[in-house]
């Protein structure tokens, strides 16, 4: 499945500032997220589906994506 990225309105965190090695992140249709990489905004972008996104943030907010 592809999702159609051409109208998304990517966006950045406002904690990134002008610094230019962020994620972006785009709300799409049908409740999937779009992340892709703000340096390369031409290159490829991940789609999360919406629990996908869901469980995500939560794992990442707890501290369960840090690196051991």
């Amino acid at each position: 499945m592809t999702a159609d990225l051409s109208r998304a309105m990517w966006f950045k965190s406002s904690h990134s500032g002008t610094q230019a090695d962020c994620v972006e992140v785009a709300f799409l249709d049908g409740g999937q997220v779009g992340v892709r990489d703000s340096k390369n905004p031409a290159g490829p972008a991940l789609v999360f589906q919406p629990r996908a996104w869901d469980v995500f943030t939560a794992n990442f907010l707890a501290g369960e994506t840090d690196r051991q």
